[in-house]
């Protein structure tokens, strides 16, 4: 087996493993990897400048005060938030439970993990058609996902197609 060096998501490396601390560098060597087939990917059914947009996060932002932080559960927080698509970026707290990454960058800026301004753009220039109602955020960190897959993902799921979403946006975090 050759020796983990770094993180990928595709071609790029997200971290190197001498960056991450003692308890993520034993966890990354002992976690057993799946291989997944890819999905069969669904043609848009609108021009894209008549589609309604979701978003999708895995930075784990809650509303503090309206919403319970994400904790940190055996196989992973498998529960997500719903966000008000005029919820003010800068008042959501990041609940992320994992700490292997740099949070710098989406504490400064939430559009980095929510790009809600960016798709509010998107739709005053006419390029998409409008925005969702609301977005969904995530707990990324989930190392056993089959609640994910039988419970919460159908439920996201069903308030997009209540919402009249035609495509979803992913955020990996």
């Amino acid at each position: 087996m050759a020796t983990l060096r770094r993180l990928r998501i595709g071609d790029h490396i997200v971290a190197e493993f001498s960056e991450l601390s003692l308890r993520y560098r034993l966890e990354m060597a002992i976690y057993r990897w799946r291989r997944v087939e890819p999905l069969a990917w669904a043609p848009l059914p609108v021009p894209l400048d008549e589609a309604r947009i979701g978003l999708v996060t895995s930075a784990g932002l809650y509303r503090p005060g309206t919403d319970e932080p994400f904790c940190e559960i055996r196989g992973g927080d498998y529960s997500f938030r719903s966000i008000p698509d005029d919820a003010g970026l800068s008042a959501l707290a990041v609940g992320q439970t994992s700490g292997a990454f740099d949070r710098g960058p989406m504490e400064s800026d939430r559009n980095v993990a929510l790009p809600v301004e960016r798709l509010r753009t998107l739709v005053a220039r006419g390029a998409v058609g409008s925005s969702a109602p609301r977005h969904l955020s995530f707990n990324g960190s989930i190392p056993a996902p089959g609640r994910l897959v039988r419970e919460s993902a159908p439920e996201a799921a069903k308030i997009f197609l209540d919402d009249g979403v035609q495509a979803a946006l992913l955020i990996p975090v």
